[in-house]
């Protein structure tokens, strides 16, 4: 269920409910049960988004108890709001027997109102963190995090993050094949590069006009480890090395040796996150050459060791498998 209150940011809704939808779809046509019911609930039938449109909704108070996952979709204007006791009840009758608990972008603070933040790790949008933090001071704020699962209770960053949330609930629910293939439908990535402060090299650069140098950009995130030489990438590009990395810069405000640098960085930290645990086999899968290229190159980027990031994801797989 997608809870949508009133002023609710519709991407926040519509992100998490096309997930779960392309999941049930995808395992109709491979023959499978749906696995998923979706239901968009609000305090009335007709609710209005932050855009003025307006969706239709269950009422919360006439829902039946027993629903699996409760996500709460947010609003900045959240961030500020206050809910009294009488307009939670619904909802909190709800979350009390939930499975899963969960909330987009400024969803959080309807999680902290409800009182499920108190001792727990959390996050949501990047400009409501320290709104958060003042509002739930007994809550670990994540500030970089575009996801956080803490036991039964999950929180997400901004906006399309919900999409990043729900994409990881699939994956829980029905394994990594199932989300891959949702992801590869609506066309994000699975594990997003990179944290909510957006410095992952795909996303962050600035994008080049249609051409050479932008064609250069993808064929270097589809194939880190590749030959991406100045040399190399100026002859596919069929320009002198020197004018090539003159339009590089001009074109995207990185030099090529520092957009490869940060795509493999990238590509390593993906890696590291599925759980890969061979740091010398990593480095070489991303084209960093050694551990020890590896490592400078993520303290540079990240400002810790590979081995202190793929601890920090096995610690919170631990967590996944033990409930904790």
């Amino acid at each position: 269920m997608i809870v949508a209150l009133p002023g609710v940011q519709l991407l926040d809704v519509a992100g998490p409910l096309e997930v779960f939808d392309g999941a049930r779809r995808i395992r109709e046509h491979r023959g499978a049960p749906p696995g998923y019911m979706t239901i968009v609930a609000g305090p009335t039938r007709r609710v209005a988004t932050s855009t003025g449109l307006e969706i239709e909704c269950r009422p919360l108070d006439a829902l039946p108890r027993g629903i699996d996952t409760v996500i709460i979709a947010g609003a900045l204007e959240f961030a500020t709001k206050s809910w009294t006791k009488a307009e939670l009840a619904p909802l909190a009758r709800l979350v009390r027997r939930a499975r899963r608990v969960a909330s987009v972008c400024a969803g959080a603070f309807v999680l902290q109102a409800l009182g499920l933040l108190a001792g727990r790790r959390a996050t949501t949008h990047w400009l409501c963190l320290d709104a958060l933090a003042a509002r739930a001071p007994d809550a670990e704020i994540e500030r970089d995090a575009i996801y956080v699962r803490d036991g039964h209770v999950y929180t997400s960053a901004g906006v399309t993050s919900g999409i990043d949330l729900a994409l990881a609930m699939v994956e829980e629910d029905f394994g990594y094949d199932l989300a891959v293939a949702v992801a590869r439908v609506l066309v994000v990535y699975l594990h997003r590069p990179g944290g909510q402060s957006q410095f992952s090299a795909a996303l962050t650069r600035r994008r080049p006009s249609p051409g050479p140098i932008a064609r250069l950009q993808a064929a270097i995130v589809d194939d880190p480890a590749g030959d991406h030489r100045v040399e190399t990438l100026a002859a596919r590009a069929r320009m002198s090395a020197r004018n090539f990395a003159r339009v590089f810069v001009e074109e995207t405000g990185v030099t090529p040796a520092k957009y490869v640098r940060d795509v493999r960085v990238e590509a390593a930290r993906q890696l590291l996150e599925r759980g890969a645990d061979d740091v010398v086999a990593v480095a070489a899968a991303v084209g960093l050459g050694t551990s020890e290229s590896l490592r400078r190159a993520f303290v540079a980027k990240l400002g810790v060791p590979p081995s202190a990031y793929r601890e920090r994801f096995r610690t919170a797989k631990s967590r996944r498998r033990s409930g904790g």
